[in-house]
């Protein structure tokens, strides 16, 4: 089986922020077309500089200059903020003395808006990240502290120091401390809603530059997840209000904001692995998941925790999901070549185990406890899990039941039943209607079933006692023991019946279940 192609998570939270997902690298890609490079960082035309500039006055950092003039080129993006800059004011024709005064630093002068004084923006300016606090005793750092960028009008500061190289590394050690193993991954943000607010101002101001048509399609309907106040809900508001009314009741454009938006949380998560393979039951006093009633447990261990103690440490996964091709009852051994399971392992940060190194799992969980083996361990994709799912209703299982009978029997009494399927009103099976039986009837809806069963054949053992093997339609297992004492005339035909005395199971193994997965693997 080939290397899986899997995804690793990066989750950065940003602070009073919501999910929005989004593959890392991934810009518009031939966005550029017609336009003319002038320098190396910039790819804007002649016709993009009075809106370059009026963003620029508005507040806006280079990066969101890009964004609402459409540039694709995804080098326009990559390069420090400091350089972007300088270039968008050689590109502007701006000369060094301007670029002192632009919008990128903590006073900037505005054609379209007056903003707060020098003075009140030094008071009340909070550095954050790489900004240190200017010292009032320290002129020179004053001076070079007020040469630093301002928090973008538009961003909020995300595109400007959540995009340079510092806070990638940040991220990057976050993920090499994290131990993940991973071959791809998907980069997502969380965004404050506030900042749905500021992009919609924006694109108002361009629009009104450029003329109403400039960007019919840039505001679409989004599905509500959650609740009112969440970036979604924001982003529809936006979509349904009038650009009047949002003038009236919003800063257009908005208010200079003091702080930048913060990463307040790195989170790193991996896409699920899944691991198959069968297993054998020996005891009859184990579950197959944690039998808990009432909070209290009933039973020591159960298989789910005997198999799964072994692989979690192993791939070192938070949580799990565990499934099977039907279950046992707690008293029912699972014998032959095992029940079909599969595991989700959620969030592994190992994702990958070479087949000797399955191997060795396997014989660990095996060495663990003489009450569950397993065999053909191996990891599968989540598409081949259904194949186990459709085997459930498609395949046959073959039961061993040891019978008690209250009236003394003789082999020829039995006999009849090897033939049952045959003679029983010309069928070549033998058709059982059940009725929910009453030990799951808190639990299953009540109804009448029709099961069949394949074939019988019976073993006499004594005058009491004899051995009926059973080959039946998946789904049956729960009821085989219905079929036997008849559950009070709720399963007809029932061995009581047929044999005209009472009857009861003592014993009830599974000797095989008929599903051709996951695959079988050399010894």
């Amino acid at each position: 089986m080939g290397r899986r192609k899997r995804k690793f998570r990066i989750r950065v939270q940003l602070l009073n922020g919501y999910p929005i997902d989004f593959l890392i690298g991934e810009f518009p890609r031939g966005g550029s077309t017609g336009r003319a490079c002038f320098s190396s960082m910039i790819a804007l035309t002649e016709k993009d500089k009075p809106i370059a500039q009026m963003l620029l006055d508005f507040g806006a950092c280079p990066r969101c200059v890009f964004r609402l003039c459409r540039v694709g080129l995804q080098a326009s993006y990559r390069h420090p903020h400091k350089e972007l800059l300088s270039e968008l004011l050689e590109f502007l024709g701006n000369d060094k003395d301007e670029q002192k005064l632009s919008c990128e630093t903590e006073t900037p002068p505005s054609k379209r808006i007056k903003l707060e004084s020098t003075k009140e923006a030094s008071e009340e300016q909070i550095p954050n990240g790489s900004h240190q606090q200017a010292s009032v005793e320290d002129d020179g750092n004053r001076a070079a502290e007020n040469l630093r960028p301002a928090v973008c009008n538009v961003c909020l500061g995300i595109m400007q120091e959540l995009c340079e190289m510092e806070f990638v590394k940040s991220v990057c050690h976050k993920i090499n401390s994290s131990e993940y193993q991973f071959f791809s991954f998907v980069f997502s943000v969380s965004f404050p809603p506030q900042l749905s607010v500021r992009e919609h101002a924006a694109w108002l101001l361009v629009k009104e530059e450029m003329g109403a048509t400039a960007c019919p399609n840039c505001f679409k309907p989004a599905k509500n997840k959650q609740s009112v106040f969440t970036r979604m809900a924001v982003v529809k508001a936006l979509d349904m209000i009038s650009e009047e009314d949002f003038r009236k009741n919003f800063l257009c454009p908005p208010s200079s904001p003091k702080i930048p938006c913060t990463a307040v949380d790195v989170q790193c998560t991996n896409g699920s692995v899944y691991v198959a393979g069968r297993y054998n039951k020996y005891s009859r006093t184990l579950p197959q998941t944690p039998w808990i009633i009432d909070g209290e447990r009933k039973m020591e261990s159960s298989v789910e925790e005997l198999i799964l103690e072994h692989l979690m440490v192993t791939f070192k996964a938070d949580s799990f999901n565990f499934s099977s091709s039907g279950r046992e009852d707690v008293d029912v051994r699972t014998l032959g070549n095992g029940r079909p399971f599969a595991i989700e392992l959620i969030n592994p940060r190992r994702v990958h185990l070479t087949a000797a190194e399955m191997k060795v799992l396997q014989q660990t969980i095996n060495n663990s406890s003489d009450k569950v083996q397993v065999r053909d361990l191996q990891l599968v994709t989540r598409e081949a899990i259904g194949h186990m799912k459709e085997g459930e209703e498609e395949k046959t299982k073959t039961y061993s039941a040891l019978i008690w009978t209250e009236k003394v029997i003789r082999s020829e009494d039995i006999a009849f039943l090897d033939n049952m399927q045959v003679m029983y009103l010309g069928w070549h099976e033998l058709k059982l209607d059940q009725k929910t039986p009453l030990r799951v009837l808190h639990r299953r809806p009540l109804a009448v079933r029709v099961r069949h069963i394949h074939t019988m054949r019976s073993e006499y053992i004594d005058e009491h006692h004899f051995r009926l093997r059973l080959k039946t339609q998946a789904g049956t297992c729960s009821y085989i023991k219905e079929f036997v004492h008849g559950d009070f005339g709720r399963t007809k035909p029932n061995i009581c019946s047929l044999l005209g005395t009472t009857a009861d199971i003592l014993e009830l193994d599974v000797e095989s279940v008929d599903i051709d997965w996951p695959p079988a693997l050399e010894d």
